[in-house]
């Protein structure tokens, strides 16, 4: 297993085709660079799963913007952020690779210093959680190694993280909040949205 900083890991993600290990602000995911189509392909490949994509996190709405992101729709939900909740956000063909044929992707801005940093270096990045499909979330980087070894670049290991839950994942229709996911900020079904 190759441990890297933050720092490194930062550096690592910049080269093309590169997926590591990182905590993120909730749990330990697997990460590639959005930008980087080689990167996402193989992190997917390494997740075995079709049709389920990541999530994105980015240091901030512009990154995500850049990216390709509509800004009419992150402006409707930046006050959610920074922290753990992953908000389902239309997005077109041209980023297919990264939403795998679903016109959508989960997206949120973290509230974690040491990822921010990161995040301002490399640019937003997918992340999923690091395990495989249908197995626990590997909550520190001995559990993650067990699911992917060598596979991937590199590992930051930043302790136990079992008591972290996934990020809440909802989604904005019209005046209301669905959830698809109930994660680390709980949110009545269906609630409205405030005003």
């Amino acid at each position: 297993m190759k441990l890297s900083s933050f720092q490194d890991a930062a550096m690592a993600l910049q080269q093309a085709g590169v997926v590591g290990v990182l905590p993120t602000d909730t749990v330990y995911g697997l990460v590639a660079r959005a930008s980087d189509p080689a990167a996402v392909k193989r992190l997917y490949a390494l997740k075995s799963r079709e049709h389920k994509p990541g999530t994105l996190i980015a240091a901030n709405v512009d990154q995500l913007a850049h990216l390709g992101l509509k800004p009419r729709y992150l402006k409707a939900v930046i006050d959610y952020w920074p922290g753990p909740i992953s908000i389902i956000i239309p997005c077109g063909p041209e980023l297919a690779y990264l939403h795998d044929g679903l016109d959508s992707l989960a997206v949120r801005l973290p509230d974690d210093s040491e990822l921010v940093k990161v995040l301002l270096q490399t640019g937003p990045l997918l992340t999923s959680s690091a395990n495989l499909p249908g197995q626990p979330v590997a909550n520190t980087v001995s559990e993650a190694d067990a699911y992917f070894g060598e596979q991937v670049d590199f590992y930051v290991d930043e302790g136990d993280l079992s008591g972290n839950l996934p990020s809440t994942i909802v989604h904005v229709i019209d005046d209301a909040i669905e959830v698809l996911r109930q994660g680390a900020v709980k949110i009545a079904m269906n609630a409205p949205v405030d005003e």
